[in-house]
């Protein structure tokens, strides 16, 4: 009997995982090609380093950070620093704005009273709140954690009013003509049905809060990721903005990505909608 290796088609990992699709490599091309793009016009001379530095120094520059730390903080502790003010702020708007929606949603007195508001101050440019919180509340934590909070609100919000409205009445009325509670309707009926729509606003409304860090740590802040862009900034560090720029953005993608398994983790039945990624 001869000993048989498994290839790598027949692997447990290979049939669970299954080989990359179509779209997999399209989007792998696609970053490359941003990368190959970015590495030529820079190895060739077509940007001015000062402004658009080679992948090389970027790279650089996050040894460096990470390793050396810039302004007496390394990379990490920057990193850390911002991910608890985003997560501070956004994990405030998520415990405010969900249950806020819901009530809007099924009860039309509490969306006249509380519409008003939120549809004048959504708009507003965050810089603009940043200058009357920096007033109210100081320059220190509670000020930044309080823009954050402010941005992530509307989108969790409006998106759960529109999850809500949108269940099918005879769900609820089935539920309780079988005698459903209040409290049976939210946890049975209300956050199973508008759980997915809520889970999109959710991650369009950490977007907004990521937008924001950035103007949030300019004022009083000795560390983030947001204050170190800004401060390189200042000095045409060019590479240390960049680089910043893509820790930023890759933590949003983790973040993102990690809000879209627990959501597939809470909710299974949505498992079967994967026409959209």
């Amino acid at each position: 009997m001869t000993d048989t290796v498994d290839s790598p088609e027949t692997s447990p990992w290979y049939r669970r995982i299954g080989p990359p699709t179509r779209y997999q490599w399209m989007t792998l091309g696609s970053v490359a090609c941003m990368i190959g793009a970015w590495f030529l016009v820079t190895e060739f001379g077509l940007a001015n380093e000062l402004f658009l530095p080679h992948p090389e120094a970027v790279f650089k520059s996050f040894i460096k950070v990470a390793t050396r730390g810039y302004q007496g903080s390394t990379l990490l502790e920057h990193v850390g620093v911002s991910l608890y003010r985003i997560m501070a702020g956004f994990g405030l708007a998520c415990l405010v704005g969900i249950p806020l929606g819901i009530l809007m949603g099924v009860s039309r007195s509490a969306h006249a009273v509380f519409s008003p508001a939120i549809e004048f101050y959504r708009p507003l440019p965050p810089l603009g709140l940043y200058t009357l919180l920096v007033m109210w509340l100081g320059i220190g934590e509670e000020s930044k954690l309080a823009l954050l909070f402010l941005a992530g609100l509307p989108g969790i919000i409006i998106a759960t009013i529109q999850a809500v409205t949108q269940i099918d009445p005879i769900y609820v009325r089935a539920a309780r003509s079988l005698g459903a509670s209040r409290r049976q309707l939210l946890w049975q009926v209300y956050l199973p049905g508008a759980g997915p729509i809520i889970l999109t606003g959710m991650r369009i409304s950490l977007g907004f809060v990521y937008t924001v860090l950035v103007a949030a740590e300019i004022v009083a802040a000795t560390a983030g990721i947001g204050w170190m862009i800004w401060d390189a900034a200042k000095f045409l560090l060019s590479d240390v903005v960049i680089m910043g720029l893509i820790v930023l953005g890759l933590t949003g993608v983790a973040l993102d990505f990690t809000m879209r398994l627990i959501g597939r983790l809470l909710m299974p039945w949505t498992r079967r909608q994967r026409s959209v990624p």
